[in-house]
């Protein structure tokens, strides 16, 4: 269990606990008996019985299988098969003899794998849990599809509280990164720009704090990535075709234009008169009797 010294978005400060993140088993390795089993280590062959040893005993690659048949050099009874628990990690040189210093480098790629640039390392300090430089909110907020597309997480810290205040802290830091939907990106320094190391010699990491919680239970994850995905460059457009000359064309013979036509106004008839009615019309008309009027009735 490690500690981290973290800020809150008021500034505000605590030193709490951080563990390591690991799913549950779901597939258990059983033997004939139906008991559990686990992978162990095992010591495969000596530097003096690998193939590059043998190699130079027999003179030559094509000679290893006659020097194997004759005798057997590549087995070491004493040490093959023995269980590896405790190991460190040397530096041995072409010869197989371990070395003390090492000068290492760093090999920043293209992201089309080429090598971009070749650097001394540098030796990292721990940063994280710091009297008086706590690890802050940078204030960017991103989006989870945002970054689950972006940045390649490589592990991940889940804080934890020590004692009833810090879990008010957390708490509080949890619920304000749940109703946003983000991730908030952290960072050392007095800014808060520099990169996370966890232990001397360690990797730089970038931070991004998930919160949940579920009633009065919280949940705070430091999500780590070392690596953002970028896409290659596209690879630069054909040229366009030249322009094919234009094909020669015979002009046309030249032909007499026509004359415009003259326009014909189509002759129009006057109106006839509307016909008047004949005199015996008119006197039919005139003699037609009138009625009488109806005479009123006595009530």
């Amino acid at each position: 269990m490690g500690q981290i010294n973290i800020a809150n978005s008021k500034g505000r400060d605590a030193t709490v606990s951080t563990l390591s993140v690991r799913k549950a088993k779901k597939v258990r390795w059983c033997d004939a008996q139906q008991r559990q089993a686990a992978g162990i280590r095992v010591l495969k062959a000596s530097l003096e019985k690998d193939a590059a040893a043998l190699t130079k005993q027999a003179g030559g690659i094509e000679k290893v299988a006659d020097l194997i048949i004759a005798a057997d050099p590549e087995l070491d009874i004493e040490n093959f098969g023995r269980f590896l628990k405790e190991t460190s990690n040397v530096f041995i040189n072409p010869e197989g003899k371990v070395v003390n210093k090492v000068r290492q480098f760093e090999v920043v790629r293209n992201p089309d794998g080429s090598e971009k640039e070749r650097r001394p390392r540098k030796v990292s300090t721990s940063n994280t849990a710091v009297e008086g430089q706590p690890v802050k909110w940078t204030g960017k907020l991103m989006k989870k599809s945002d970054v689950y597309n972006k940045f390649v997480f490589s592990s991940k810290q889940q804080i934890g509280h020590i004692n009833g205040l810090t879990y008010d802290f957390l708490y509080g830091m949890a619920k304000e990164l749940e109703e946003k939907q983000s991730l908030m990106l952290l960072g050392s320094g007095p800014k808060g720009t520099g990169p996370l190391v966890f232990q001397r010699g360690g990797q730089n990491y970038r931070g991004f704090l998930e919160g949940r919680t579920d009633g009065n239970k919280y949940c705070l994850l430091l999500h780590l990535s070392n690596l953002e995905l970028k896409a290659p460059p596209r690879p630069p457009e054909a040229p366009a075709e030249a322009a094919k000359p234009a094909a020669l064309v015979a002009a046309p013979a030249s032909t007499p234009k026509p004359e415009p036509a003259t326009a014909v106004t189509p002759a129009v008839k006057p109106p006839a008169e509307p016909a008047t009615p004949s005199a015996d019309v008119a006197d039919a008309k005139a003699a037609k009797p009138k009625r009488a009027p109806r005479k009123k009735k006595d009530a």
